[in-house]
């Protein structure tokens, strides 16, 4: 597109994974390639560590592009998101700037292994009893069998899919709910449709979240749907933060009436230590591994190495805005 050399900066790489990640010395005739380890979350911080690049590369949601801070990044041509949607960038505002906002494939899998690590971890207590045989103890807890038990699944896409099929291996009784989900496709995916959210939420011992957050579904899992959970019973959320109302989740968990919730997505991240969910002793929480992988990364970062070449060549692929 153009003879000068274009700058190129690759976000929120935590683990320094993505320059091993994809062949970025294809772009060595054109572009210079910076990869950016450090979560920048000061919009002015982030607007001065951008001012040279032509082209980012946005880690998932990890950082935000509103109106303002693309209004403040003139040289910026190509802002490429890994995944195929991203709600932290203005796609109006960056269509109204000319800046191509292009994606990438993704898998998952990864968020399906990681639920049942997180469902697991929790109804066998594998982190406190591998810090206690460290510091001396032997058994201080009594497993949560799963066999026979009922695993509810709120949205039954690519990820409540994957979930649902473990579920069945392990013997568990497997139901859904989502707003469009008819008898038709639950049956395709071997599992029940209930018959309502309420009823899920009564009935499942395990309650694990893989619903889009959308406006509609904001603070769809509230005091009212938590307030009918067992209080044997467990909550996941492997999916969006925005899907539980927080407030209702530490109500509920101030008065013991759930015996625990593990959480890899929260409203603001990276989190910090002091998250007041990080209060409960029931709460199990990862820093957003869901789509963590080597695998993940590999697709990725290549595809994001394709769209910028197919940029380069004037033909952008996997545009989303």
């Amino acid at each position: 597109m153009t003879s000068a050399r274009l700058g190129c900066v690759v976000l929120d790489d935590y683990q320094s994974a993505a320059k091993g990640a994809a062949d970025w010395s294809q772009l060595e005739h054109a572009v210079d390639v910076e990869f950016e380890k450090r979560f920048i979350g000061e919009p002015e911080a982030l607007i001065e560590r951008l001012q040279n690049a032509d082209i980012v590369v946005a880690n998932r949601e990890r950082t935000r592009f509103d109106a303002a801070t693309l209004a403040a990044l003139p040289k910026l041509k190509l802002l490429v998101t890994t995944g195929m949607g991203n709600a932290a960038i203005d796609m109006l505002a960056a269509k109204s700037r000319n800046i191509v906002v292009s994606g990438t494939g993704s898998d998952g899998a990864p968020t399906a292994e990681l639920t049942w690590a997180l469902i697991l971890a929790m109804a066998r207590s594998i982190v406190p009893e591998a810090n206690g045989i460290r510091a001396g103890a032997w058994q201080s807890s009594l497993g949560f069998a799963l066999s026979g038990r009922t695993l509810g699944l709120v949205g039954l896409g690519r990820v409540g899919s994957a979930v649902a099929k473990v579920g069945t291996a392990f013997g568990m009784r497997v139901a859904a709910w989502s707003p469009r989900l008819d008898d038709e496709r639950a049956a395709a995916a071997g599992v029940e449709r209930a018959s309502s959210l309420e009823a899920l939420f009564q009935s499942g011992d395990v309650i694990s979240l893989h619903a889009t957050l959308t406006p509609e579904s904001r603070g769809l899992v509230d005091a009212k749907l938590l307030g009918l959970m067992k209080p044997s019973a467990y909550l996941v959320n492997t999916s969006r933060a925005g899907l539980i109302d927080e407030a209702a989740l530490i109500a509920v968990l101030k008065r013991d009436g759930i015996a625990g919730v593990a959480l890899d997505v929260f409203a603001t991240e990276p989190t910090q230590a002091d998250n007041p969910l990080f209060a409960f002793e029931r709460v199990l929480a990862t820093p957003h591994l869901g789509y963590v992988t080597d695998v993940t990364y590999a697709a990725f970062f290549s595809q994001a190495l394709e769209d910028i070449l197919a940029f380069l060549a004037g033909t952008p692929i996997r545009v989303l805005n």
